[in-house]
């Protein structure tokens, strides 16, 4: 994206927010659970709504080229890489205090290795909510209205082992009690149930070439995206194949929603989840293993 189609998307944003609440509500549809519905015409190009993450976790290979916290691309020099991460302002690294200070209070070295060898990352994700549940940031149940996927006894296995990692972290570090009562086996598989599918892959805009050259790096590393994060009303937002409706990140893991063609009042908006570049067969082989449901878009029924 241009240095002049960034400068236009951020004051569209500007004037989105100017005219008030977001054209849009949720509602439930007639095939697909809840969904997103214009409330009035819409233009194409127009951002619907901006929408900040509940949590986030940046790619293992970048820890120290984006923010901790909101996931910013490090500007050269700039920044606070003291320690084991790195902060692009104080702003963030005092919003992070919190997970932060609990998570540098334990050895987290056998979940690393656990995840490092099987290449996950959403458990690290379970982590940091943990901490922000402990350090009081939010409440335990914060991720319960978002919908859970589907879990097969393969996948149920492998989230008990990552349970066992987690909760004997956290005893080693000597937490009291009564601050983990609420890290149950339960949990954590309800919790990781929703980021599995709720969870989005962030790749900023490229501004620079050093952009363009660390995100080439990261795809050599099996892992293109800065790092993922879970929102509350983007994840209302249905899949389809044909999209009329698109999901960006300029800076950081602040989301923009913005429509791709003209929406009529009533409407439902949906987003694409996956590559739109791959064919059906490939498109429904992933949305069917990785989301749990089988696209019935019409992109999909056509066959193309």
């Amino acid at each position: 994206m241009s240095l002049v189609r960034r400068r236009l998307l951020s004051t569209a944003a500007a004037v989105a927010a100017a005219r008030g609440p977001p054209p849009v509500r949720v509602a439930l549809t007639d095939s697909a659970g809840r969904g997103v519905f214009a409330t009035r015409p819409i233009a194409n190009g127009e951002v619907l709504h901006s929408a900040q993450p509940l949590v986030t976790h940046p790619s293992r290979s970048l820890f120290h080229e984006v923010c901790y916290r909101c996931l910013r691309r490090k500007a050269g020099k700039g920044g606070d890489s003291r320690g084991d991460c790195y902060f692009c302002s104080d702003a963030c690294r005092e919003h992070a205090e919190g997970f932060h200070g609990i998570e540098k209070k334990a050895d987290w070295s056998l979940l690393d290795d656990h995840c490092s060898s099987r290449g996950l990352k959403y458990p690290y994700m379970v982590k940091r909510l943990a901490c922000m549940v402990i350090s009081g940031d939010v409440g335990a149940d914060c991720l319960d209205i978002l919908q859970p996927a589907q879990l097969h006894q393969g996948t149920l296995i492998e989230m008990e082992e990552e349970f066992e990692f987690l909760k004997s972290t956290f005893r080693k570090a000597g937490f009291q009690e009564e601050l983990t009562t609420f890290l149950t086996k339960q949990w954590y598989i309800n919790v990781l149930a929703r980021i599995r599918v709720n969870a989005f892959r962030i790749e900023l805009v490229a501004s620079s070439y050093e952009d363009l050259l660390s995100s080439a790096v990261a795809s050599v590393t099996c892992d293109a995206s800065v790092g993922n994060a879970v929102y509350m009303l983007p994840s209302f937002y249905n899949h389809d194949c044909d999209p009329n409706t698109h999901i960006v990140w300029l800076e950081n893991a602040d989301a923009k929603l913005m429509t791709l063609r003209d929406i009529d009042e009533g409407e439902e908006l949906r987003i694409c989840y996956i590559d739109t570049s791959m064919d059906v067969n490939a498109r429904q082989k992933i949305l069917t293993e990785g989301f749990g449901f089988q696209c019935h878009c019409q992109r999909c029924l056509s066959g193309d």
